[in-house]
């Protein structure tokens, strides 16, 4: 049976406030796959981004070089291309080219059939008085969890 493997990018929802989310798929090679599967990847400091030809790019993704790839193995830190629809990707690229929006990773994972998606969502970013609300609400909605939990 094989695990299941979910990166997440937890500092992203603490950056920005998501407006959209929207499921990629990723175009990758052999040995990318193999380390994604192995849990070696990171998506904390990567953004996405649009080439002069619409197409939609993952930036700064870390995908470790897998352990037994001879040399065939891939760049760590390349830039990956993600699948979406074109009405998706002309939509996406609107919105940030208009309002001036940002595409953030959130979540890396495999589906059943062993396809990688990646979750992307259309992002504004936060103040810092938004950031100081965010600590506050989670620190509010722990207080309140420990009290109900006595009760």
């Amino acid at each position: 049976m094989q695990k299941k493997i979910n990166i997440q990018n937890k500092k992203a929802r603490f950056e920005y406030e998501i407006m959209d989310t929207y499921t990629a798929g990723i175009q990758l090679t052999g040995t990318e796959i193999k380390s994604i599967r192995l849990s070696k990847a990171r998506i904390t400091e990567s953004f996405c981004e649009f080439n002069d030809r619409g197409e939609l790019f993952v930036i700064n993704m870390f995908i470790e070089e897998y352990l037994f790839g001879n040399s065939y193995n891939h760049k760590p830190k390349s830039a990956r291309r993600l699948l979406l629809n074109k009405k998706e990707l002309k939509k996406l690229e609107k919105q940030v080219q208009n309002v001036g929006l940002t595409i953030v990773p959130l979540k890396l994972f495999l589906t059943d059939s062993g396809w990688a998606k990646l979750n992307i969502a259309l992002c504004k970013g936060k103040k810092l008085h938004d950031k100081r609300n965010t600590l506050k609400d989670r620190d509010n909605q722990r207080d309140l969890d420990r009290i109900k939990k006595n009760f």
